[in-house]
């Protein structure tokens, strides 16, 4: 578990998260997260970097003792479905036995006392109120402990993936490990272009395609869903305000179809549908209220309704958002984050002038925008290589 010392069971004084005041939301996000990787082992590695419980044994430790009241024992009754969910998520079970004539573990490495949830919980810091001056002396602390500066720098990066969750959902006010990394001695400057992955026209226009070819076994509405979902993300709008829309923020203003969109922050903005993403969008709701047998008007539909739901009826989430996009783009892995990326390079590009683009994107700065397209790879017809390589002629 989170905490000290391995094992330890904390009781309702300290509640199941030493030090966390919103335990459950906690672990539910941090389930949501890892559940955006498809790769099972990687949710496990990246778990266990943080701090977390991985092996059976040290989840049953997250549990309520048996025979004794969750609403009692520990601080929310929701927490043991928060565990449910992180156990799913990883694949693990905290009922399971250990399997006999199986060779020892590994021994745990001698960092792991420094991992961030359990350095946060022997500082007594709580991870949802973080500063970057914790981040800075937890750094601190794995320099002091003999640590390399790979090892360091990897660790910051997971824990700033975390937190850029965190951030986007509004359980976390801010990223405290958005560090300058040349500034600690961990590698190159953060504004590095080469992780900024930069979508062609052609590319988005082949992804919309795939997305609105039917495939065996999927139904007439599922294939709507997946154009649909496709041509709203090229409005740029994040996973979680794509996930959380419901079908009221579905509206008409000033002579154009919109939505209201929910951003980080409780912002709420507006993001006007550009043509194909409103017949997208129309020819699902027209295919969702068909397959559920009657064609409703817009009038009829509870304006809480999610705008988009799973064959099951459920709000869309985003692990089905990442493992949609996988599969349509399965020879390199997508990450939704590109799409928004793509929505910001390609509108300033084609001359938009960049605080619209940080009103239609919902960035809180100028800055924040400016900097998303300058790290973007810049479009080749903008790179004089070109006419160097044609007065080299070298043939």
């Amino acid at each position: 578990m989170v905490g000290v010392t391995t094992g330890e069971l904390t009781r309702a004084s300290d509640g199941p998260w030493p030090g966390v005041d919103r335990p459950a939301e906690l672990l539910e996000e941090i389930a949501e997260w890892l559940g955006g990787y498809g790769n099972r082992a990687t949710r496990r590695t990246y778990a266990e970097g943080l701090g977390l419980p991985v092996t059976a044994a040290d989840i049953r430790d997250w549990l309520p003792p048996a025979g004794e009241s969750a609403k009692t024992v520990w601080v929310s009754n929701s927490w043991p479905a928060a565990v449910t969910h992180y156990v799913r998520v990883l694949g693990a079970s905290p009922s399971a036995e250990p399997a006999r004539h199986r060779p020892p573990p590994a021994a745990r490495g001698r960092f792991r006392h420094l991992h961030w949830f359990r350095w946060c919980a022997s500082s007594g810091v709580d991870p949802l109120t973080a500063t970057s001056t914790h981040v800075k002396a937890w750094l601190d602390a794995l320099t002091t402990a003999g640590s390399a500066a790979a090892t360091r720098d990897r660790m910051l990066a997971t824990v700033k993936a975390l937190y850029t969750h965190l951030a986007d959902t509004g359980l976390a006010a801010g990223n405290p490990a958005a560090l300058n990394r040349r500034r600690l001695g961990l590698g190159a400057a953060t504004a590095s272009t080469t992780g900024t992955v930069v979508l062609t026209t052609a590319q988005v226009k082949a992804l919309y395609a795939a997305a609105r070819t039917p495939r065996r076994g999927a139904s007439a509405l599922d294939t709507a869903r997946a154009a649909a979902v496709v041509a709203l993300f090229t409005l740029g709008l994040r996973v979680s305000e794509l996930c959380g829309l419901d079908r009221g923020d579905l509206h008409v203003t000033r002579g154009r179809r919109a939505l209201r969109v929910h951003g980080k922050g409780g912002k709420t903005r507006i993001v006007y549908l550009h043509e194909a993403a409103d017949h997208a969008l129309t020819d699902y709701l027209r295919e969702r209220d068909t397959d559920a047998g009657t064609t409703l008007t817009r009038r009829t539909v509870p304006g809480d309704s999610p705008l988009l739901v799973t064959r099951t009826g459920h709000r869309y989430r985003r692990q089905a958002v990442w493992q949609l996009l996988q599969r349509l783009s399965a020879d390199t892995p997508l990450h939704p984050h590109a799409l928004r990326h793509f929505y910001v390079t390609t509108a300033v590009e084609a001359g938009a002038q960049l605080v619209h683009v940080q009103a239609d994107v919902g960035h809180s700065s100028i800055d924040t925008t400016e900097q998303v397209y300058n790290n973007a790879a810049r479009d080749p017809s903008r790179s004089a290589v070109d006419l160097v390589g044609d007065v080299l002629d070298l043939g």
